[in-house]
């Protein structure tokens, strides 16, 4: 019986994957929880210990050793201790086999519940302890059950779910499917532990690269960087740690064999390799690839960068939907704004242009207000001394032309008191002397007065007839001039 024992306890310990040990202190303090309930006054300190050799159970009662015995469940005189240990001394712990001939039906039934419940728990610990030290790494689980919101994945000793956040939306799972998934967090529950998985996690690229690639692996090669759109496309900066190693040849393999192991990992995911540079401007133009760029601005304080490709390369650099140049920011951790060669021509150009006219407009409106007025620099007008005069008829002809110029007369330059002021000329009638108001009217009441007596020397219902030009005798039309 007890050999019969032995070997159901060392089969349950390999079903459970649990060492022999535990199931043997999970089944002792089942007995402990039993006994105490069958055959123990409550509050007696009981324990049991099973022999791992025969299977023989034994349960003991510790007893603490008193000079004067008042308590006898807790307490034990020295004479009786000595009798059971000979060192015994007072105040020492004393074990005291208390073993029941025979076990109750109610005892066995708590001991088969207490032990089935202490299994679990060990099971859960054990399950907890491995998959903590498995985060941030890859398992492979089989698909057991598919919900609307999270597919669960069997993992062998426990069962992880994958949420619909960490599912990749291009791909189909199905009942019994075999996959390579990222374990993301491991906590404990009431239930047991509870394991998240992921498949569209970037890391998860990381560590197949890892299993796929021993130059990783080892060491010899370095991944920088890992920008991914799961399902669609991901790109991928390496860099060698040691001279005379290509990275992006050992990541593709020979005939592309290596990388296109992970791509049917990943259901046709693309992937692209790029070689990673400590120079910003060159590993942006890297991670524009398969596009070629023809040169990189780069503004440190804005964190941007302004890529210029040609007009062909233009649309292969921004991507489907700006799917390569948005991969290519997040991979090199730099604002890239994409343009054409010839864009970026023209805009320099009008640059130019718009500077160099800046510079010559106030150059070329003095230059056109002297040139009109037939004034000179106040320099000049100065050591000349003799400025020269302007007509009325070029100061109209000037208002017209501009009326925003504010320009200096040479006779005002002339005087001293007069060159410290300017004057801003915008009609003709500032330059003339201005008539007064008084002087318009009475000019404009005789002009009123001298018709109205030219009409009233007329006749009644007639009109001065109008004044006609006659030509005159000597007028020829052949030559149109007057004699």
């Amino acid at each position: 019986m007890k050999t019969e024992f032995m070997i159901a306890l060392t089969q349950l310990s390999a079903e459970k994957h649990l060492p022999k040990e535990v199931v043997l202190a999970a089944i002792e303090s089942a007995l402990v929880s039993a006994y105490r309930k069958d055959a123990f006054a409550a509050g007696q300190d009981v324990s049991a210990k099973i022999n791992s050799n025969t299977g023989e159970v034994k349960v003991y009662v510790r007893k603490i050793v008193a000079e004067e015995f008042t308590d006898p469940i807790h307490e034990i005189s020295l004479a009786d201790a000595q009798k059971l240990d000979r060192n015994a001394q007072i105040g020492d712990t004393v074990s005291i086999e208390s073993t029941p001939p025979n076990a109750g039906r109610i005892a066995a039934q708590t001991a088969r519940q207490v032990i089935l419940q202490r299994l679990h728990e060990a099971e859960h610990h054990a399950i907890f302890e491995e998959f903590t030290g498995k985060e941030d790494e890859t398992v492979t689980g089989m698909v057991q059950r598919i919900t609307p919101d999270q597919i669960h994945v069997d993992l062998g000793k426990a069962e992880a779910i994958l949420p619909s956040s960490e599912q990749v939306h291009n791909e189909r799972y199905r009942i019994g499917q075999r996959l390579k998934v990222y374990v993301l967090e491991v906590t404990k529950t009431s239930r047991g532990p509870q394991i998240i998985v992921s498949r569209s996690h970037r890391n998860l690229l990381r560590r197949l690269f890892e299993l796929e690639i021993p130059e990783i692996y080892g060491g010899t090669i370095d991944i920088k960087s890992i920008a991914r759109e799961a399902g669609h496309r991901s790109k991928v900066a390496v860099a060698a740690r040691q001279e005379g190693i290509d990275p992006v040849g050992c990541c593709v393999g020979l005939r592309g064999i290596r990388i296109q192991n992970i791509v049917n990992e990943l259901h046709g995911e693309k992937i692209d390799v790029i070689e990673w540079s400590d120079n910003p401007a060159v590993f942006i133009a890297n991670a524009l690839s398969p596009a070629q760029v023809s040169s990189v601005e780069l503004n440190q304080t804005g964190n941007t960068a302004i890529v210029a490709a040609p007009d062909k390369q233009l649309s292969l650099a921004i991507g489907k939907e700006g799917q390569n140049a948005r991969l290519a920011a997040k991979l090199t951790g730099w604002r890239i704004d994409i343009k054409s060669t010839s864009a970026l021509e023209a805009e320099k150009a009008s640059l130019d242009r718009e500077a160099v006219a800046e510079e010559e407009e106030p150059v070329a409106e003095f230059a056109a207000a002297e040139e009109l007025l037939g004034l000179v620099p106040v320099s000049e007008a100065a050591a000349t001394g003799e400025p020269e005069p302007v007509g009325e008829e070029k100061i109209a002809e000037v208002a017209a032309a501009s009326t925003d110029f504010e320009l200096v007369l040479a006779s005002e330059v002339s005087s001293p008191a007069k060159s410290a002021e300017t004057r801003q000329i915008r009609f003709a009638e500032d330059i003339l002397s201005p008539k007064t108001d008084k002087a318009k009217r009475r000019s404009s009441k005789k002009d009123t007065k001298k018709d109205a007596k030219k009409d009233t020397d007329l006749p009644k219902g007639k009109s001065r007839p109008k004044k006609t030009r006659s030509r005159p005798a000597s007028y020829s039309e052949e030559d149109g001039l007057e004699e």
